[in-house]
């Protein structure tokens, strides 16, 4: 039972955390009709999970290396089910975004243990074999999100993209109980709980301070505020960390040009490629009047793609440095990015296909290798911590790219309607406003606030790529001395986080 118990249920865990992460972009408009959600209020449905899966999961890894990893598994598990019972009897935005947030919880509780878990348990060729399954399930659940939450929210309901959760967190819950061992880290360890919070309240008062400068414009009071508050929550980051015994982050790190150009690269990574998707999806409903189904199978061009060459590039491209994989990948997402701003009023989802292939080039090049690079960047001992950090800054990089785009999507808008009405239209009220505007013109401004949104994140994303190719390349490898037992621990470590891609 436990051989292959423990990854069945670790799988299952990762798969529901991952999904959630693009399963309700098709949703959105349908939430935003039944609930009478604002634009903002649809950010912070896609915001509020990623932001606390971004946040919590370093703190999340350290706390279960003390308490348990399986005990923490499973507490996140039940608190990933709880919250998504929430999220589908949510009678407002309100409750939706902080159920979210409550799921962005339970999930970094789950995502921080699920290599741990698995390294404890498997060894040689059988690690090899169940990291390879677990990150083709992290992959595959990226890639159907859009498909089966359009299946559902067409079906019945998107309610029921969160209740779907419950039957599987169960089996999850009871398959962990019964097959996954405990395991703890090292002695002596602490929870850095200062640098938890306070990366949490620079995390999230960035992204706030970025969703307001849309509502209320960039040089209004409470944008300010929020971008005063996230930096005195940065300088308070660093200053705790600079103490801490057992830091979240190794400054010193920061020395280093490799791994500063690998952070840069993953954060820009999930923004620039994946941020400005919700609102193509709002636009091909809305305006377009396409089914969340059809809108969901529009990206299959974009995630077939990139599966089919992430798989080339691990089996072929072994050895190319990183610098050159992760870096052109960024460019290529930059131009596939560019290419899709084209759209005018007349344009309908086949003008994105040509933009959403160089995407998917890119993503497959970028997505299996930039943990591999973090690693390459910091000494042996660094590796669980440079892990963590890729995946949180690939997160946070998410959050910011949709609160950014959405911010330059309305004040785009604002060209052709007045202010409210961008707003209205952007979060997917088009059809409160066809009494009022003529159709031309409400497709006009959404495509030119998408073009603008798209002209940003590729300028970003070649910049970001530029910026990976100089600093990676000047960066070089660290040398890592092993002896006795420590390199199959070491290799594991670097095998594990190669994985969360």
């Amino acid at each position: 039972m436990r051989s292959w118990g423990t990854l069945t249920a670790v799988c299952l865990g990762t798969f529901m955390l991952l999904l959630d992460v693009t399963i309700v972009v098709v949703a959105l408009p349908d939430m935003a009709g039944s609930l009478h959600a604002s634009l903002g209020d649809l950010q912070w449905v896609v915001d509020g999970y990623a932001l606390a899966l971004a946040a919590l999961l370093l703190g999340a890894g350290a706390a279960a290396d003390i308490l348990g990893r399986r005990r923490v598994h499973v507490i996140g598990v039940a608190l990933f089910a709880a919250a998504s019972l929430l999220c589908g009897l949510a009678s407002g935005p309100e409750l939706l975004v902080a159920a979210r947030a409550l799921q962005g919880i339970g999930g970094a509780a789950m995502f921080a243990t699920t290599l741990p878990l698995l390294a404890s348990v498997y060894q040689g060729r059988q690690r090899s074999a169940a990291l390879g399954v677990w990150g083709a399930v992290s992959g595959g659940a990226a890639a159907v999100g859009p498909v089966l939450g359009g299946l559902i929210a067409e079906g019945p309901g998107w309610r029921w993209i969160f209740y779907v959760n419950l039957p599987v967190s169960v089996v999850a819950v009871w398959l962990t109980l019964r097959a996954v061992p405990e395991s703890r880290g090292p002695r002596g360890m602490r929870v850095d709980w200062a640098g938890t919070a306070s990366f949490a309240l620079f995390a999230g008062g960035a992204t706030y301070a970025v969703v307001r400068a849309g509502e209320d414009g960039w040089t209004a009071p409470a944008t300010l505020t929020a971008f005063a508050a996230a930096a005195l929550a940065l300088a308070a980051f660093v200053l705790v960390e600079r103490r801490a015994a057992h830091p979240l982050l190794d400054l010193s790190l920061l020395r280093r040009p490799a791994f500063v150009g690998t952070m840069l690269g993953a954060f820009a990574f999930n923004g620039v490629a994946f941020g400005g998707i919700a609102y193509l999806s709002i636009w091909m409903q809305t305006l377009l009047g396409m089914s969340p189904v059809r809108a969901g199978l529009t990206l299959l061009p974009l995630t077939a793609v990139s599966m089919v060459v992430a798989v080339l590039v691990g089996r072929l491209l072994h050895g190319v440095p990183a610098w050159l994989t992760v870096g052109g990948g960024l460019l290529l997402i930059a131009s596939g990015t560019l290419c899709q701003a084209v759209l005018d009023a007349g344009s309908d989802w086949t003008a994105l296909v040509p933009g959403f292939v160089l995407v998917g080039v890119g993503t497959g090049f970028v997505a299996p290798t930039v943990a591999g690079a973090a690693l390459a960047a910091v000494p042996a001992e660094r590796s669980g911590m440079a892990g963590g950090a890729v995946n949180t800054v690939r997160q946070l990089g998410y959050a910011l790219g949709v609160a950014v785009f959405g911010t330059v999507l309305t004040s785009r808008m604002t060209g052709r309607l007045p202010d409210g009405a961008a707003r209205a239209l952007a979060g997917g009220g088009a059809g409160a406003l066809r009494g009022a505007f003529p159709e031309h013109t409400l497709r006009a401004a959404f495509a030119s606030g998408l073009d603008g949104a798209l002209v940003v994140a590729g300028l970003a994303g070649t910049v970001a790529g530029a910026l990976v190719l100089v600093l990676v390349r000047a960066g070089r490898p660290v040398h890592r001395k092993t002896s006795g037992a420590a390199p199959e621990k070491k290799t594991a470590a670097a095998e594990a986080t190669a994985a969360r891609g």
